[in-house]
């Protein structure tokens, strides 16, 4: 298996339908759940345990998801009130390496990640067909749709999850 990609990579069809962005958004809406669950129990010392060879801490990915989710958010909203904005990438691997990151309580993220995705489910919810189509431009991924976002969004969750729990597994935590 490998380590940093527990599910595969991303992959998308281009469109999704109803069902398949109703079951984005469901995924959207449990991710802190599961995450939740992933490091329940966990010690200090596990949070600081790399979840493979040169990767971040089971800290780190907790902390990285609401990073990722709420620049993720902030391009989905521009996306409905600008036509094909130009959005900023940012340096993930930079903003794990931040303090916070590196030591700060996992609860406050959960927490984090939770809060986001009730309010952003609320918008996901009300969204027009005309409305998952609408696109932002990505600095390395070029032309993205709402619907793309959606899906990248709802998988980076679970991959992030099972990078901790496949951890768990090989460790017998």
């Amino acid at each position: 298996m490998d380590l940093r990609y527990p599910l595969g990579r991303f992959e998308f069809t281009r469109t999704l339908s109803e069902d398949g962005r109703l079951e984005c958004v469901r995924q959207i809406e449990s991710a802190s759940v599961r995450l939740q669950a992933a490091v329940e129990g966990l010690s200090g010392e596990q949070l600081d345990t790399s979840y493979r060879p040169d990767g971040w801490t089971v800290r780190q990915v907790v902390h990285h998801l609401p990073d990722s989710h709420l620049n993720s958010y902030t391009r989905f909203r521009l996306a409905l009130t600008e036509d094909d904005p130009t959005i900023r990438s940012f340096d993930e691997t930079a903003w794990a390496e931040l303090p916070d990151a590196r030591t700060g309580p996992v609860e406050v993220s959960i927490a984090l990640l939770d809060a986001l995705h009730r309010r952003w489910s609320t918008l996901l919810r009300r969204l027009t067909a005309d409305d998952w189509r609408r696109t932002f431009r990505h600095p390395e991924y070029g032309a993205v749709t709402l619907d793309e976002c959606s899906a990248r969004v709802a998988w980076h969750g679970r991959h992030h999850v099972a990078q901790i729990t496949a951890l768990r597994q090989r460790m017998d935590w």
